[in-house]
């Protein structure tokens, strides 16, 4: 309605990208929150916000994606898997919500490619609001750290490995999430988890790739012990590891 109401700021996560703002103002108009593990690529998305210093533009599109990944966004310091849409999405759309077809908000817009025409990305609701509630508690956000480097293994570095014979490695298995570094004296480290190790699955959830070990820790708690099983050099190896809280700003994958 015009008005100019003034807020404080609860909490910052920049990892995932997600600030609570604080209002003493009571009896605000709201929206409706909706589920975004329930969306599918080709539902109608509706985008609200502030584009360009254009207040209150609404454009429409489709869910184009979801789970895309920090990694394939280029937002290589965040730990969030994104919504995509084709809706309109430009500087002064971000923290804006993102709707569905009944209007319930499903994400937060914050982001585009630049150079690139009908690819916006949304932090899913439920990641915002899971961040949200740890702001609102604590003012900060604790995220879990278990302390490798990965990669999503290929057949050509399945080859690379297996030829080296300073390796001491042997790989038999094309597709999987590869450990390429293990941080000293992390909670991977200390239990017993080695470069060369391929993750099979986390908290018995198979997982294929970096992101996917990325989401299944994210959600665990720290102080928790995680089972891990791994393959190496052919054989099963079930491993417990106890996450820490992530240093600050640490945001690559685990």
């Amino acid at each position: 309605d015009g008005r100019t109401i003034a807020g404080k700021v609860k909490g910052i996560d920049r990892v995932t990208d997600v600030a609570v703002v604080e209002i003493a103002e009571r009896n605000l108009p709201s929206v409706q929150i909706g589920d975004s593990e329930q969306i599918k690529p080709g539902e109608w998305a509706i985008a609200i916000g502030n584009p360009l210093g254009l207040d209150n533009t609404v454009t429409a599109g489709i869910i184009s994606g979801t789970g895309r990944s920090s990694a394939e966004i280029g937002a290589t310091d965040k730990r969030v898997n994104y919504i995509q849409t084709d809706a309109a999405i430009n500087p002064g759309n971000s923290g804006g919500p993102l709707l569905n077809a009944a209007g319930q908000v499903i994400g937060m817009n914050t982001a585009i490619l630049r150079g690139a025409q009908g690819l916006g990305f949304a932090i899913p609701i439920n990641t915002a609001q899971r961040i949200a509630s740890q702001l609102i508690a604590t003012g900060k956000v604790d995220h879990p750290f278990l302390g490798i480097k990965m990669v999503n293994l290929t057949p050509q570095i399945k080859e690379e490995i297996n030829r080296n014979p300073n390796a001491n490695l042997k790989i038999d298995v094309d597709k999987g999430t590869l450990i390429a570094r293990v941080v000293r004296e992390s909670p991977a480290a200390k239990a017993g988890i080695k470069a060369g190790d391929i993750i099979q699955s986390v908290n018995g959830k198979a997982v294929q790739t970096a992101n996917d070990v990325q989401q299944a820790v994210e959600t665990t708690k720290i102080g928790t012990s995680v089972s891990v099983q791994v393959r190496r050099n052919g054989q099963e190896i079930a491993l417990n590891v106890t996450p820490v809280a992530a240093p600050p700003m640490t945001a690559a994958p685990e």
